[in-house]
């Protein structure tokens, strides 16, 4: 009896290690002209992203892991937006009409968008954003530059930002 509560113990402990050490989705670099983005790209794996694992309406890291980071060598517009040279920290809120928000933020090393709250204030005018399909499902979320616009695609969404440096 006490090898077997012993050995159930043990499994259950390396099972929790193994879950603890589970890879963390693979960091993503994405360049343009003067400009730069680092991401984490998860998988859709099956899921439901927009409106599931990504809900609606709410601040999102755009990607998995630190939050993205988007950096201009030179000041220019995002969006429309003007934005000084620099790092920010890049976020946006889905909405499932279509109508995202895409927010540029001073403060970096952020952890997703869990501390968002404490910093919103710091926030770069809002940039709004039309979602659209994609040509087929797009299985690693991926940030890449068409010409001068930043492209976000993940499943069957993607949003066109324009940056003019």
């Amino acid at each position: 009896m006490k090898k077997l509560l012993f050995l159930s113990l043990a499994l259950l402990f390396t099972g929790s290690v193994a879950f603890a050490q589970a890879p963390a989705s693979p960091k993503k670099t994405a360049e343009g002209d003067g400009v730069s983005v680092v991401y984490g790209a998860p998988s859709k794996k099956g899921r439901e992203i927009f409106g599931g694992l990504v809900p609606y309406g709410e601040v999102w890291r755009t990607g998995a892991n630190n939050a993205t980071e988007l950096t201009l060598s030179k000041d220019g517009k995002v969006g429309g937006v003007n934005v000084k040279a620099g790092t920010y920290t890049l976020f946006t809120i889905p909405q499932e009409d279509g109508n995202w928000t895409v927010i540029l933020n001073p403060t970096l090393g952020q952890w997703g968008a869990y501390g968002y709250a404490k910093i919103k204030d710091a926030d770069l005018p809002h940039i709004p954003a039309k979602a659209s399909a994609t040509n087929g499902t797009v299985e690693l979320f991926s940030i890449y530059f068409e010409g001068s616009d930043m492209v976000i695609a993940w499943d069957d969404t993607k949003v066109v930002v324009p940056i003019e440096m």
